[in-house]
């Protein structure tokens, strides 16, 4: 895997997103990428929210270039992420998702739905994301018409 970017991956998830945050950690680790886990810490029942509002936060004033996010449906954490003016958060739940979402959304987070892939695709997932570059172009004149002025 080819990760394109220098600084740390942010990730976050909630109880439902756990595991697959694990496996992702994990696998970071194998391929010496840094990260920054901002929470949840167990699979204690516990909110979405509190822990999209901190990776929210850490992509919108630019401390992160790129984060992962997980919850049950991967909807929930991405619409709360998504809040924050900076923050591109894409649903990815698979491989031509992640790259499209990247490429063509330049997408900051990538957000998985842990309760709707297994492990191996988690991780393809987070390759594929980790691997896209954005495309530019007509694309970049779109992204800029997004924030509300």
């Amino acid at each position: 895997m080819k990760y394109l970017g220098g600084k740390a991956i942010a990730l976050a998830s909630d109880h439902a997103g756990f595991d697959k945050k694990q496996v992702t950690i994990k696998y970071l680790q194998e391929k010496g990428i840094s990260y920054k886990d901002f929470g949840c810490f167990s699979e204690e029942s516990c909110d979405y929210p509190d822990f999209a509002h901190k990776i929210g936060k850490a992509i919108d004033n630019g401390e992160y270039e790129k984060g992962i996010t997980f919850c049950g449906s991967g909807q929930g954490i991405s619409i709360t992420a998504n809040k924050y003016q900076n923050v591109r958060s894409a649903l990815c739940w698979n491989v031509e998702i992640a790259v499209l979402s990247k490429q063509h959304n330049d997408a900051n987070i990538c957000a998985i739905p842990g309760r709707f892939v297994n492990e191996k695709e988690t991780i393809d997932i987070v390759e594929a994301y980790l691997s896209a570059e954005f495309e530019g172009g007509r694309h970049a004149r779109r992204i800029k018409k997004i924030p509300i002025e």
